[in-house]
């Protein structure tokens, strides 16, 4: 039987629940990296890999979601993914060594990506009951959850909390948070576990394997531009703070509004983005939006200012804002491709730009200066105006009739 409007509502403010919940967590630690550099005594180089320990856990754990959808129900594996994401958080900010902090950032890592497909896999699920396309508002909210992460991170150390204590607030009150999301998710059997929605491995190599050149093409260049969307994300969670601290001399609790200015500007770029796409098209939307980015970051690292680098890291986020929702969407109607092949290629294989980034700019900071590093981000904002030729041009080329789900999942 359908579900009642009332429990659609519900199931749309708990997904709201969760994105919020998961752009919090991670963005109540990313301003304290220098802080963790200084404790550990760590060169560029080094942080850089330990940083990217957190995206090898995603990577590592990524297809594992598939089938934990399948068996637990999406909102399940979001919300405990969520809850355990904190805890490992917690842990990894009262580590003693560096080895410990880099393990507990790697199981961090692994549950992130679990939770995100779940998450995802869940906002379908109420995207198909509402019968409309409103993914992009529940990324939007998630954008909201990183700038509100990053200013509780700014205030614990304008407070001087100490990280563990910090975190451990975080964990407690986001965790509540989840279980109120998942009391009002949508019950009964996920349909997009039953639709086979999130691909595993194996099913990914099927369907592959039968579809045609220009379509694994065309997926190609969608992980590519995802994966450009991802480093300009990286660089705003990794090297925004540090670069504010160690190039421009910026106090700690001031130098976190670098993270939090990327965040913002891709907030307003998501709340702007579905009508901005009703208008224009994905296409132009990502290829103004790419430019945006690449000369906004390009002329805060020519003309190095505290004032010009948040504008300039606000004008990268703005540019990537609906990079992922739209290569989401595109690579789910990819004809040939099993359901959720396309959308669980992306979400993990765009996470080699979060694993490979760190290591790549911590080397160029340590060869030259993390300025010079920071030159990734106009690249990756030119490399989503080039790819953004594989976005349809109008709205309704991306957006399938959607049938209202229910209960069996049939």
């Amino acid at each position: 039987m359908p579900f009642s409007m009332t429990e659609i509502r519900r199931a749309r403010i708990a997904v709201a629940a969760m994105f919020f919940t998961n752009g919090v967590l991670f963005a109540n630690i990313l301003p304290r990296y220098p802080e963790i550099k200084d404790m550990f005594e760590l060169s560029n180089s080094a942080y850089g890999f330990t940083i990217a320990l957190f995206p090898v856990g995603a990577i590592a754990a990524g297809l594992a979601s598939a089938t934990l959808v399948r068996r637990f129900g999406s909102a399940r594996v979001a919300t405990t993914g969520m809850i355990l994401t904190s805890i490992a958080l917690v842990l990894a900010g009262s580590s003693p060594s560096v080895a410990l902090f880099g393990i507990m950032l790697f199981l961090a890592g692994g549950l992130d990506a679990v939770s995100d497909v779940g998450q995802n896999a869940h906002a379908m699920v109420v995207q198909q009951a509402y019968g409309r396309s409103i993914i992009s508002s529940f990324h939007a909210i998630w954008s909201i959850g990183a700038v509100t992460g990053g200013g509780m991170s700014a205030l614990a150390i304008a407070l001087d909390l100490p990280l563990p204590l910090h975190l451990g607030i975080v964990a407690v009150i986001f965790s509540v948070v989840c279980l109120f999301a998942q009391a009002n998710s949508l019950p009964g059997r996920d349909p997009v576990a039953d639709e086979e929605h999130v691909a595993d491995s194996e099913e990914m190599k099927a369907s592959i394997g039968v579809v045609k050149p220009r379509v694994v093409w065309m997926l190609a260049a969608l992980v590519l531009i995802s994966i450009a969307g991802s480093i300009i994300e990286e660089i705003g969670n990794s090297w925004a703070a540090l670069y504010m601290t160690d190039f421009l001399n910026t106090p700690e609790a001031i130098a976190a509004f670098g993270y939090i200015s990327l965040v913002g500007g891709q907030f307003i770029g998501r709340i702007l983005g579905d009508r901005q796409v009703d208008r224009w098209g994905n296409r132009r939307v990502a290829f103004v939006g790419g430019l945006v980015g690449a000369v906004g970051a390009g002329l805060a690292l020519a003309f190095p200012s505290v004032p010009g680098t948040l504008i300039g890291f606000a004008a990268a986020g703005y540019g990537c804002a609906t990079i992922v929702p739209s290569a989401f969407d595109r690579a789910d109607k990819l004809p040939g491709l099993q359901e959720g092949t396309g959308i669980t290629m992306i979400s993990w294989l765009m996470r080699l730009g979060f694993l490979g980034t760190p290591p790549l700019i911590g080397f160029i900071a340590d060869s030259t200066s993390i300025r010079t590093g920071l030159i990734l981000l106009p690249i990756a904002g030119l490399l989503i105006a080039l790819l953004s030729v594989v976005l349809p041009t109008k709205e309704k080329d991306s957006v399938k009739s959607l049938k209202p789900a229910n209960r069996s999942g049939s």
